[in-house]
C-alpha cells in the first residue's frame, strides 16, 4: 500500500504512458438533440480563433442547417467511400487524417459503428489510433451509448442500444455535458429540429418521454460526475496531496472472519446504494489470520464474494494491525465513510490498548466512521465457543517458550563463567540476547516470557543472597525492574519489526509469483499453451489442482488440467456450467452447487469486446479441502485477472489474424476479379474476333492469332491454378538430378512464341554441376521469369539468362533490359497481383507470375531475389540455388 506522502508508482506511470498521446475531449448528452454536436464545433471555431489546427474528421448534420452553417468555415477531410452491399457509404478516412497531421479533429458520434470492411469495426477505435498519433479529438457520445449503462437505459426505455463504448473511453477523456431541460428538448423535437416530423412524431411515444429523458438526464449526470471523481483522485495520487477530497462520497466497508461481517456489506451495499457512491470491501491481514481456523477461512472468503456479487471492489491488506492497515487503506482510497462492526476484543484488551473505532477516529482524521451492531449477544452464562488450536494460536506454540527458555538458561551459564570477569550490571545485559531473539523470531509473549525468565534468573543467580529470590539489596529491586521493562520494551520493537519484515516478504513473494505468472502467460504462443500454462502456475502457487474448461454446445469441455485430469464428474460439470452461464464461482467455497469437490471461476473478457465468459478456472485441494485459503483469496483474484487479459489478448490476436486474412482474400478477389476481366477478356475477346474473321476470310496470320491468344489464355489459367496449388500447399515434390543448361533450354523452347524478336544470350559455363530439384517445378519458375522479362524489357532487347558461382550457392539470373525496378520495391514484386511502374509496369499481366517463382522456389528450398543490373542495365531476377542441394557425385539416387 502506498504511503500517503509519496507519489503513487501506479498513477505515475498511467501519467507516463499518457505522453505524447492525444487529449481526447467527449461532449456527452442525456439524448440525440441536446446540442452535442453544436458545442463541439463551436468548441472548434473558438479553438481555431486561437490559432490551433482544426479539421473536421466526420460530422453528421442529419439534415439541420444551423449544424450544417457551424461546419462552413472548418477544413472538412473529405470522407473515404466504401462499397457495401451495392451501396457506396462514406466513412472517415483515417489515412487522410494522420496524413494530414492536425493539432484537433472533431469526429462526431463516437458509438458510430463503421462500415464493414474498414480498418476498425468502431469509430471510437479510429479515435484510438488517432489518439496514439498525438492528434487531440473532440467528439459526441450519448449517454444510453455507454457500455456499463447498457442494462440500466434499457430497463425503463425498453429499448437495447446495440452500439457502445467501453467505459474506458470515458476514464481517459475531458467530459464536458451538454444539457438542456427534458420539456425544452421535446418542443425542439416537436418542432422538427431533432428529426423529421414523421420520426419526431414515433420518437415522442418511445423513447423521448419526459421520464425517460429525466432519468437518461441524472445517469448523464452521474456518470460524468464519476469520471470526473475518478480524474481528481488519480491526480491526488500522483501528487501526493494529502486529504479526503470528499467531493463525492467513496465507502469502505471493514470485513472480517465473523459471520455477522456478510451484515455489514449489506448495509454497506444500502449506505452505497443511497448515496450512489462507489464502495469497498477490505479485509486486514494481521498475523492473527495464520490461526484462523478453516470455517473461520471459508467464512471470510464467502463474505469478499458476497461483497464481489454485490458489486464492490475487494481487497485484502496486509499489516501490522488492524487500526494501521484500515487507515492507510482509507487515506489512499480517500474515503468517505467507513463502516465496521463492533469489536469482540475483551474489556481488558481495550483499556489496555484502547477501542478499535477510538483509535481509528484519532488516526484517520475528517472521515465518518459507523460502528454497526456484531449481531446477536452471547446467552448469559454461556461463553462463546473456542475453536480448536485457539489457545495456542493465541499464546503461541510450546516449543516457543522452550526455546526461550533454554536460550535463557544459555546465557545464565555464560554468565557464570564470566561473574569473576565483568560487574553484576554487565551480566544483566547478557539477558536482553534471549528476550530480543525470542521477541523477533517467535512471537511478541515469547519475549515477554523470556524476559520474565531471565529476571528471575538475573535475581536467582546473580543477586546476593544467591540461590534465593530475595533481594537483599534494594537497589537490585531497581535492576530487575529496569532488566523487565527493557524486556518488554524491546520485545514489542523486535516483534513489531518481525511482523512487519513477515508482511513484507509476504507481500513480495506475492508480487514475484504474480510477476512470474504474468510472465509465463506472455511466453504462450497458442492458446494450448496459455491453457496449460494457468492450470501449472495457478495449482504450483496456490499448492491445488486446476482445471481448465472451455463453453461449447454440448457442455464444458476439458481442456487443460495439472496434474492431468482426463474426465470431471456430473457434478462438477453442472458446477462449471452454472459459473459459465451466470458468470458467477460456482462449487465448493460458493453459495451454489458446493456439493462438488471443486471450485470454479469465470475467467471473463472485457465488458468491449463482448465475448462473455471464454473459459472456467476449476481449483481443488488434493485432501478435499476448501480450495482457496482466505488468505490467498486476493493472490488468486490477481490470478483471475491476469488469466482473463491473457485468453483476451489471445481472443483478439486470434482475431486479428482472421481479419488480416479476410483482407487479404479480399484484395486477392478484388484483385482477381480485376485481373479476370482484363485478362480472360481479352484473349478471349481476339479469339472471337479472329475466328469471325477467319470464316469469312481464311488466312494463316489469323490462324497463328487464334494460337497465341489461346496460349496466352492457357498461361494465364495455368497461373491461377498453380498459385491456388502455392497458396493451398499442394505441390508435389519429386526432386531429381537437373542439367541447368537443360533446364534453361527447355525453359527458351517453350516461350519462343512469347519471346518472339527476341535474343535469348545463355551464359552457363559448362563445368556448372548437376542440381538435386524438381524439373518441373523449376521448369515453370524459368518460364515466369522468361515470361516476365520478355514483356517488361525493352521490344527488340535481348534477355540474358546467366548462372554463376558464389560462394555456398549456385546462382542462376534473368536479365532484362527495361527500366528497372522502383527502388524500395524490390520484395513487393513477389507479392501476389503486385503490378508496379518500373521494369514491373503491366502491360498484359496478372501479378501472378513472380508469385508463382517465389511460392515454387521456396518449396524446392530456394530463394529468389530481384534487384536492379548494372551491365546490362535492367531488372535482375536471381534464384539462389544452395550448396546443399548442389550434386558433388552422382549415386544411385540420381541415376536415371
Amino acid at each position: 500500500m502506498n504511503d500517503t506522502g509519496r507519489p503513487s508508482p501506479e498513477a505515475l506511470l498511467r501519467a507516463a504512458a499518457r505522453e505524447g498521446r492525444g487529449r481526447l475531449k467527449i461532449f456527452l448528452g442525456a439524448a440525440p438533440g441536446v446540442g452535442k454536436t453544436w458545442e463541439m464545433l463551436t468548441e472548434g471555431h473558438q479553438r481555431r480563433a486561437a490559432g490551433v489546427d482544426v479539421v473536421v474528421g466526420v460530422v453528421e448534420t442529419h439534415g439541420r442547417r444551423e449544424t450544417g452553417a457551424l461546419v462552413e468555415g472548418h477544413e472538412v477531410i473529405p470522407r473515404r467511400t466504401v462499397d457495401h452491399v451495392g451501396h457506396s457509404l462514406g466513412e472517415m478516412d483515417i489515412d487522410a487524417i494522420l496524413a494530414r497531421a492536425p493539432a484537433l479533429v472533431l469526429v462526431d458520434e463516437l458509438a458510430h459503428t463503421n462500415v464493414p470492411g474498414s480498418r476498425h469495426p468502431k469509430r471510437y477505435q479510429d479515435v484510438e489510433e488517432l489518439l496514439d498519433a498525438g492528434i487531440d479529438v473532440c467528439s459526441t457520445l450519448n449517454i444510453q451509448h455507454v457500455e456499463s449503462l447498457n442494462d440500466v437505459v434499457a430497463s425503463f426505455t425498453r429499448v437495447r442500444v446495440r452500439e457502445t463504448v467501453p467505459d474506458s473511453i470515458l476514464e481517459q477523456a475531458e467530459i464536458e455535458v451538454v444539457d438542456i431541460p427534458p420539456d425544452e428538448l421535446i418542443e425542439r423535437l416537436r418542432d422538427g429540429k431533432v428529426y423529421v416530423p414523421h420520426e419526431a412524431t414515433r420518437a415522442l411515444g418511445h423513447f423521448f418521454s419526459k421520464s425517460n429523458l429525466t432519468a437518461l438526464r441524472e445517469l448523464a449526470l452521474r456518470r460524468a460526475a464519476q469520471a470526473v471523481d475518478a480524474q481528481m483522485l488519480e491526480h491526488v495520487r500522483a501528487h501526493a496531496l494529502a486529504g479526503s477530497f470528499a467531493v463525492g462520497e467513496r465507502i469502505v466497508v471493514a470485513v472480517s472472519e465473523h459471520p455477522h461481517a456478510a451484515g455489514l456489506v449489506r448495509a454497506g451495499k444500502r449506505m452505497a446504494d443511497a448515496l450512489r457512491a462507489p464502495w469497498t470491501a477490505v479485509h486486514i491481514e494481521t498475523r492473527r489470520d495464520q490461526h484462523f481456523s478453516d470455517r473461520e477461512r471459508r467464512q471470510l472468503a464467502d463474505t469478499l464474494a458476497l461483497a464481489s456479487r454485490l458489486g464492490a471492489s475487494t481487497a485484502s491488506i496486509p499489516a501490522v494491525g488492524v487500526v494501521e492497515g484500515l487507515g492507510g487503506f482509507a487515506k489512499d482510497a480517500r474515503a468517505t465513510q467507513i463502516v465496521i462492526g463492533k469489536s469482540h476484543r475483551s474489556w481488558w484488551f481495550e483499556a489496555r490498548h484502547g477501542s478499535v473505532v477510538d483509535r481509528l477516529v484519532r488516526t484517520i482524521g475528517d472521515v465518518a466512521v459507523h460502528v454497526l451492531p456484531s449481531g446477536e449477544p452471547v446467552a448469559s452464562g454461556r461463553k462463546p465457543e473456542r475453536r480448536r488450536g485457539q489457545r495456542w494460536g493465541q499464546w503461541g506454540h510450546p516449543g516457543h517458550y522452550l526455546g526461550a527458555l533454554l536460550m535463557v538458561a544459555a546465557m545464565t551459564v555464560l554468565g557464570r563463567l564470566l561473574v569473576e570477569v565483568i560487574d553484576l550490571g554487565n551480566i544483566a545485559l547478557l539477558y536482553l540476547i534471549p528476550v530480543m531473539f525470542a521477541a523477533a523470531s517467535f512471537s511478541l509473549r515469547a519475549g515477554l516470557f523470556a524476559g520474565l525468565a531471565s529476571s528471575l534468573a538475573y535475581n536467582f543467580f546473580f543477586l546476593p543472597p544467591t540461590g534465593t529470590l530475595t533481594v537483599a539489596n534494594p537497589e537490585n529491586v531497581i535492576s530487575i525492574l529496569v532488566l523487565l521493562g527493557v524486556a518488554v520494551v524491546t520485545s514489542q520493537f523486535a516483534a513489531r519489526v518481525r511482523a512487519q519484515a513477515d508482511l513484507a516478504g509476504a507481500s513480495a513473494r506475492q508480487n514475484a509469483a504474480l510477476a512470474s505468472f504474468s510472465r509465463q502467460l506472455t511466453a504462450a504462443a497458442t492458446q494450448d499453451e496459455l491453457m496449460q500454462a494457468i492450470c501449472a502456475e495457478v495449482a504450483r502457487l496456490l499448492d491445488v489442482r486446476a482445471v481448465l474448461l472451455l463453453p461449447s454446445l454440448a457442455g464444458p469441455d476439458l481442456a487443460a488440467a495439472y496434474p492431468p485430469e482426463d474426465r470431471m464428474d456430473q457434478i462438477e460439470l453442472a458446477a462449471a456450467q452454472w459459473a459459465i452461464d451466470n458468470e458467477q464461482p460456482a462449487g465448493r467455497g460458493s453459495a451454489t452447487l458446493t456439493a462438488s469437490d471443486w471450485l470454479f471461476h469465470p475467467l471473463r473478457a472485457s465488458a468491449a469486446s463482448g465475448r462473455g465468459v471464454m473459459a472456467v478456472l476449476g481449483i481443488a485441494r488434493a485432501d478435499a479441502g476448501d480450495p482457496v485459503r482466505s488468505d490467498e483469496v486476493p493472490l488468486l483474484m490477481s490470478l483471475l485477472d491476469q488469466a482473463s487479459i491473457a485468453f483476451d489478448r489471445m481472443a483478439l490476436e486470434e482475431e486479428n489474424l482472421k481479419a488480416q486474412a479476410v483482407g487479404e482474400r479480399d484484395r486477392l478477389r478484388a484483385a482477381l476479379l480485376s485481373s479476370v476481366s482484363h485478362d480472360l477478356r481479352t484473349p478471349l475477346t481476339t479469339i472471337l474476333t479472329a475466328a469471325r474473321e477467319f470464316r469469312t476470310h481464311p488466312s494463316p496470320d489469323l490462324v497463328e492469332t487464334i494460337d497465341a491468344e489461346a496460349q496466352r489464355l492457357n498461361r494465364f489459367v495455368a497461373n491461377l491454378l498453380d498459385m491456388a496449388r502455392v497458396e493451398a500447399g499442394a505441390l508435389p515434390m519429386k526432386p531429381e538430378a537437373t542439367d541447368l543448361f537443360d533446364a534453361v533450354a527447355s525453359a527458351v523452347h517453350d516461350t519462343r512464341n512469347a519471346l518472339q524478336g527476341r535474343q535469348i544470350d545463355l551464359d552457363i559455363a559448362p563445368d556448372i554441376p548437376l542440381v538435386r530439384l524438381d524439373p518441373v517445378l523449376l521448369h515453370h519458375c524459368l518460364i515466369n521469369l522468361l515470361d516476365n522479362a520478355g514483356r517488361y524489357g525493352e521490344p527488340g532487347t535481348p534477355i540474358l539468362v546467366r548462372c554463376r558461382r558464389s560462394p555456398g550457392a549456385l546462382r542462376l539470373s534473368v536479365i532484362d533490359r527495361g527500366p528497372g525496378i522502383p527502388p524500395g520495391q524490390e520484395k513487393r514484386v513477389f507479392e501476389t497481383f503486385t503490378r508496379l511502374e518500373g521494369s514491373d509496369r503491366v502491360r498484359h499481366g496478372t501479378g501472378l507470375g513472380l508469385a508463382i517463382v517465389k511460392g515454387f522456389a521456396e518449396a524446392m528450398g530456394l530463394s529468389v531475389e530481384a534487384a536492379n543490373a548494372e551491365d546490362p542495365f535492367g531488372a535482375c531476377f536471381t534464384i539462389r540455388i544452395p550448396e546443399a542441394l548442389i550434386i558433388r557425385h552422382l549415386d544411385n539416387e540420381d541415376m536415371p
